[in-house]
């Protein structure tokens, strides 16, 4: 899906780039073409700075979704999750990252979720990048405790594991 989002502004690098940040931030557009945040409008100059390009390109993109039916579902139906995983230092919590060989493997979140539990490790948040949206997806697990090296070795040994990493 991402790729044929894409493909819709082949021809604009820069269109590309809000689209990468739309997706990226969980961020929507409303009927009358603003970038939202649930009902938080963003300003099109802030977004513009952000990927550095001009304020029109973000107009002109976002115009662009509310005239194509499939993009405007998509773009309008899109939120943002909180992440615990820039927290995870303050309120003591692990956040254990996955880098995996084929992220459209089926099962991976469940075998990873099954060998923590079975070691009693409690899981606060998992996050999972999709496969379409971003080139080397991660899986991400962010625990009430540390990880021991057994269970570390355990996930390491699983055949679909490329790395992994702790914060």
């Amino acid at each position: 899906m991402f790729d044929e989002i894409m493909r819709k502004f082949e021809g604009s690098p820069s269109q590309q780039a809000v689209i990468r940040l739309l997706l990226e931030r969980g961020f929507s557009v409303s009927d009358e073409g603003r970038v939202v945040s649930g009902s938080i409008e963003i300003p099109n100059t802030q977004i513009a700075r952000e990927i550095d390009v001009d304020r029109r390109v973000v107009d002109s993109t976002t115009d662009a979704i509310l005239a194509d039916d499939q993009l405007r579902r998509i773009f309008q139906n899109i939120s943002s999750i909180p992440s615990l995983m820039d927290l995870a230092p303050v309120l003591d919590l692990t956040v254990l990252t996955i880098d995996v060989t084929s992220a459209e493997k089926p099962g991976i979140v469940a075998e990873v979720t099954t060998l923590l539990a079975e070691n009693g490790i409690s899981i606060r948040q998992t996050i999972s990048e999709d496969p379409e949206f971003t080139d080397d997806p991660r899986l991400y697990l962010v625990t009430d405790e540390d990880v021991p090296g057994d269970v570390l070795n355990a996930l390491t040994d699983l055949d679909f594991v490329r790395k992994i990493e702790l914060k």
